[in-house]
């Protein structure tokens, strides 16, 4: 999946939607507890409603490696489904990996030869040759913790050097040393708000991964009223206001009404003039 055909998703669709899936086996439904899979039969029956109104999945690693193999198992039955029935979608693993070279290769082999990932968050805190593994696979891309959603964020990526320039801002200009905006990405959350306007200074066309909207307060109106580019230029992601809608034997076809409202939002965006 490279830019040109994210774009062209992003168009055909009139949707720039992620849909986070950070399936909680103690949040999904009870009737799907008897299951063989109850995560992935949860994933498919969201993937199967949400599909026609996002271009993106976003499988958290948390929500799978905390139920051992069986969630591990679970997490790669619903990559392989999504690569064989929604092929279009853009497929990312929320891992947050970063570790010294030799490691990250193993992370880099794991997640874009084993599961055939289009992207991975990745922690830039170890500097360049933490990073540069990720980026040797054609088509592949590197999503990059900037600015996060979080309340910590503040604690380290808001505080500024000698010369007043806070860190993330230093991460995003030395980032993008390392690779061009065909490959790399950056996570900013939502809750930022304006600040939108000073990454796009910083990073005029990146794609941006924008976790945060929904139950996490973020606004999709001034997200994109900074942040927007003229291909789109951002991911926006929601997870629990989607996939936990209802708890109930509808949970999928509230999953679908939410996505089809984030979506429809999305496309009047994208229809209306910039500037």
């Amino acid at each position: 999946m490279n830019r040109q055909k994210l774009v062209e998703q992003i168009r055909a669709k009139r949707s720039f939607l992620c849909v986070g899936l950070d399936t909680d086996i103690k949040k999904i439904p009870q009737h799907l507890l008897t299951e063989a899979s109850p995560l992935f039969s949860f994933n498919k029956a969201i993937i199967d409603a949400t599909a026609p109104y996002c271009v993106a999945y976003k499988p958290n690693l948390a929500f799978y490696e905390s139920l051992g193999v069986k969630g591990i198992e679970a997490f790669e039955h619903t990559v392989r489904y999504l690569r064989k029935y929604y092929p279009t979608h853009f497929v990312i693993a929320d891992a947050k990996r970063g570790d010294i070279g030799n490691t990250s290769a193993m992370y880099a082999r794991t997640f874009f030869e084993e599961y055939d990932i289009d992207a991975l968050t990745v922690a830039p805190y170890m500097g360049e040759d933490s990073v540069s593994p990720f980026l040797g696979y054609e088509d592949k891309w590197v999503i990059l913790l900037a600015l996060t959603s979080n309340k910590g964020s503040a604690d380290f990526q808001l505080t500024t050097d000698s010369e007043g320039v806070p860190l993330f801002e230093r991460v995003m200009r030395k980032a993008q040393q390392w690779a061009d905006p065909d490959k790399m990405m950056f996570v900013v959350g939502a809750t930022q708000g304006a600040m939108f306007k000073e990454i796009r200074r910083i990073a005029p066309t990146h794609f941006l991964l924008v976790p945060g909207v929904g139950a996490q307060g973020g606004s999709l109106q001034e997200v994109c009223r900074y942040g927007m580019t003229d291909d789109c230029g951002l991911l926006v992601n929601s997870s629990r206001g989607i996939i936990y809608a209802s708890r109930d034997t509808d949970f999928a076809e509230a999953a679908a009404a939410s996505a089809k409202d984030l979506q429809r939002q999305m496309a009047e965006i994208l229809s209306s003039p910039r500037g």
